[in-house]
């Protein structure tokens, strides 16, 4: 039985509860999505569907703040149902929950807009975790597979200089890697919020990256981690 008050869930008092869509066909896992979410007060289930133009009707009306998605679903799958939303609704983040780990599947859910990728048998914690990051607007992918994602994303256009990071910047870097949030990586570092945004900007100035993905397939090909 997961604990009240998840610290995977570090966000802003204004931004809870979140409001959580479920779009899962297999009624056992879709049930068991529900008991474990809606055991942390910070999280209210919405809405659940049971295949991808169900999943999209039911997020056009809801308007969730996440969508925890599958990608094997009946008459639409996960990846255009998630195409689909973020064109009408691309402040709603999506996380992919599935069994599916091949690299076609992997990069095309992120290239559909998905926000976050997370593999079923992983932990709540770690679903949370992913949650979490999602809705703070950041990328998660699942220690299973980050590394097979990220060699396959196209490198970004110039990877600048790895050697100009400051050891913190580097610290910062590594947990952004790990798909750590900036509240987590706020308190593993014991910095303020307002530090570690300051850090990734510089992290991303300085390798002359647009995001945080990029910023992470710059420290794998640098072998930084």
């Amino acid at each position: 039985m997961p604990p009240e008050a998840p610290p995977s869930l570090n966000l802003p008092a204004e931004s809870l509860p979140l409001r959580v869509l479920i779009v899962e066909d297999d009624p056992m896992m879709q049930l068991g999505l529900e008991q474990s979410l809606t055991a942390y007060p910070q999280i209210t289930i919405v809405g659940q569907a049971e295949d991808g133009y169900m999943g999209k009707e039911a997020a056009l009306k809801l308007k969730p703040d996440v969508i925890v998605m599958d990608i094997g679903l009946p008459r639409l799958d996960g990846i255009a149902a998630t195409q689909q939303i973020k064109a009408e609704l691309p402040n709603v983040r999506v996380v992919m929950l599935t069994s599916h780990t091949t690299e076609r599947e992997i990069i095309a859910s992120l290239s559909s807009g998905a926000d976050a990728y997370c593999i079923k048998g992983a932990s709540v914690e770690r679903l949370l975790k992913a949650i979490a990051a999602a809705a703070e607007g950041a990328t998660y992918l699942d220690p299973q597979i980050a590394r097979q994602a990220l060699k396959h994303l196209s490198p970004p256009s110039s990877t600048g200089n790895i050697a100009n990071l400051s050891q913190r910047e580097t610290e910062v870097l590594k947990l952004i890697v790990e798909g750590y949030s900036n509240p987590e990586i706020a308190t593993a570092l014991y910095l303020s919020a307002n530090t570690v945004k300051t850090h990734v900007r510089g992290i991303m100035n300085k390798l002359a990256v647009d995001d945080r993905v990029q910023a992470a397939v710059v420290a794998l090909r640098s072998g930084l981690v």
